[in-house]
């Protein structure tokens, strides 16, 4: 079998961003995506002299990124949203609970990392990528997750699944049965189809971000459907109804001259960078949004308040220059410079 560095990285590279999307979907956070990806790749590496080629190299490794998962989660709770621990508030009066460290959150991942940096991948590839679908895999075991995205997203065949999870066809069978039926209990995920095109989303993306900068609420509700909901992971406290939604941000998020938003995407979604001013002027990490769209309106803002996750947004420095000199704000101009 093929041994040196050049001949494992040839045929096992082209596979890590699907990896990392796997990855993610069964752990619902892309850090620890990543540092599974890195041990899938190690324990690659160390076997390849050994790997026999009785399976494709693409399967192989997803057999052993899916074991290195389950193994991973023996140890670690699911990862929710506010939507998933209690239920909203549709008054925007209400004390908001403080944030909750203790508490692993589910997290976003951008389209760059996840393969879907060109349009053709985002359209074929944002189904098993998206914040509800993520969410609702947290409901499942750690074995239904990986069952149904094997089967479900990456179309594995029942026989392979059962190889790489090192159980029978008749288990597989019977965990899928089991997952679809959990996933139905929890209710619909959103449908693509329902999106706008991708000129009308990304007007739409522009038009939530300057009314965002320019704190104007009037502009936010011609924007937002009446049935909108606003979660913002740390914080448990989560608002439906665009009144609830709208007089929140009124009351307590929106300041002129307060936020800097850069335009980007995330889990197949539009979403944005935020900085938040601090007392010396500076704008500083916040943390990211992402919006999901029904029809030409926001119909949900996941707002991760978690300044942790901009760098992973960030990877080339455009978004911390454009902030330090003041040119990141919440205009066309800045959204036309934030474009991945």
């Amino acid at each position: 079998m093929m041994s040196s560095d050049a001949e494992f990285a040839a045929a096992t590279e082209p596979y890590r961003p699907e990896l990392l999307a796997h990855c993610y979907r069964i752990l619902g956070s892309v850090h620890d995506a990543e540092d599974l990806v890195q041990e899938t790749y190690l324990r690659a590496w160390r076997g390849f002299d050994r790997f026999e080629g009785r399976s494709s190299v693409r399967r192989w490794l997803y057999k052993i990124a899916t074991m290195a998962c389950l193994t991973a989660l023996e140890t670690r709770a699911r990862r929710p949203l506010p939507s998933g621990l209690g239920a909203p508030s549709d008054d925007h009066r209400v004390a908001v609970a403080p944030r909750e460290p203790s508490v692993a959150w589910l997290e976003p991942a951008p389209d760059a990392l996840l393969g879907l940096g060109d349009p053709a991948a985002v359209v074929t590839g944002r189904t098993g990528v998206r914040l509800a679908f993520i969410a609702a895999l947290q409901l499942l075991s750690a074995r239904q997750r990986a069952v149904l995205t094997l089967r479900d997203v990456l179309a594995f065949r029942t026989a392979e699944v059962a190889e790489m999870l090192s159980t029978s066809t008749a288990a597989v069978d019977s965990a899928l049965r089991r997952a679809r039926a959990r996933l139905a209990e929890a209710g619909p995920v959103e449908d693509d189809l329902a999106e706008p095109g991708e000129a009308a989303r990304q007007h739409l993306l522009d038009a939530y971000v300057d009314a965002f900068t320019r704190a104007d609420p009037d502009a936010l509700v011609e924007l937002l459907r009446a049935d909108v909901e606003l979660e913002m992971p740390p914080i448990p406290t989560w608002f439906t109804g665009r009144s609830a939604v709208v007089g929140f941000l009124a009351a307590r998020v929106l300041r002129p001259d307060t936020w800097r938003m850069t335009p980007t995407r995330a889990n197949g979604q539009p979403a944005v960078v935020v900085h938040h001013r601090a007392p010396d002027g500076r704008h500083e990490p916040y943390g990211v949004q992402v919006l999901t769209l029904l029809g030409p309106r926001v119909t949900r803002i996941t707002s991760f308040n978690d300044p942790a996750l901009v760098p992973l947004f960030d990877t080339s420095g455009r978004i911390a220059e454009g902030v330090t000199s003041g040119t990141a704000g919440g205009s066309r101009r800045s959204a036309s410079r934030g474009r991945r």
